[in-house]
């Protein structure tokens, strides 16, 4: 297969977290010969964060397999729609419909236990109103987000949290590119970062193949090869 028909697996991290959440899922994927980028999202913006996504993407030559975790879900629903993106893959993530917001979709059901450990801090925002991120307390974050993640791993993760700007809750999709792009998605079942029910809804009414797994909100961390095969999954299902 020539090297610009392969795919290239862009991994999209989601809030809280950074691109070193996939630090067990690449060498899976660089394993079985997949080309690999893992970008930095900026956490700022949903349709912004997106935009930066979707410039990222363009700059891949050849297909692309847009994989989301958890925020970074929302975030693949608007930048999946570029041309070369050929699947879309949602781990533990939110699939919005168009004109929805994360705030929406997760209204629709109960809270999870991330609800009342969120810490909300003011930062400045150039020449507007000061803006407003959203972390997790340091304490309660190993047992909402990595329960079954190596204990001493979890505790750095929770002191090297890359926050969400409050704003990103708020602002509705303008796209959903599952509606045009195969797509997959893992319920993360033991999850206590976001109600497994949000992720099962999403997935359901976009007509996903779905897997279900048993694990904690980190699951690339906690079940690489159960993730890794769900992308190989993907690639192999849209290979021409």
């Amino acid at each position: 297969m020539p090297r610009h028909a392969r795919p290239t697996v862009v991994l999209v991290h989601g809030a809280f977290a950074d691109a070193s959440s996939f630090a067990r899922v690449i060498p899976e994927l660089t394993a079985a010969g997949m080309e690999v980028v893992a970008p930095a999202v900026p956490n700022r913006s949903l349709v912004d964060d997106a935009a930066y996504i979707a410039s990222v993407i363009r700059a891949v030559e050849g297909p692309v397999i847009l994989v989301g975790h958890s925020y970074g879900g929302a975030v693949i629903t608007l930048a999946g729609t570029e041309d070369n993106v050929r699947a879309l893959v949602y781990l533990a993530g939110y699939a919005l419909e168009e004109g929805e917001s994360l705030g929406e979709l997760q209204g629709r059901f109960p809270d999870s236990g991330l609800a009342d450990a969120l810490v909300y801090t003011p930062f400045p925002v150039a020449g507007s109103e000061t803006g407003t991120d959203v972390s997790v307390e340091i304490e309660r974050f190993p047992a909402l987000f990595a329960a079954d993640v190596d204990p001493d791993l979890a505790a750095v993760l929770a002191v090297s949290q890359r926050p969400l700007a409050a704003r990103a809750f708020s602002e509705a999709a303008p796209v959903a590119a599952w509606k045009t792009k195969p797509s997959w998605g893992l319920v993360a079942t033991s999850d206590r970062t976001i109600n497994p029910d949000v992720e099962r809804y999403g997935y359901e009414r976009a007509g996903m193949t779905t897997v279900e797994v048993d694990s904690s909100h980190l699951v690339m961390l906690a079940q690489p090869k159960a993730v890794a095969e769900l992308i190989q999954d993907a690639v192999r299902s849209t290979a021409h």
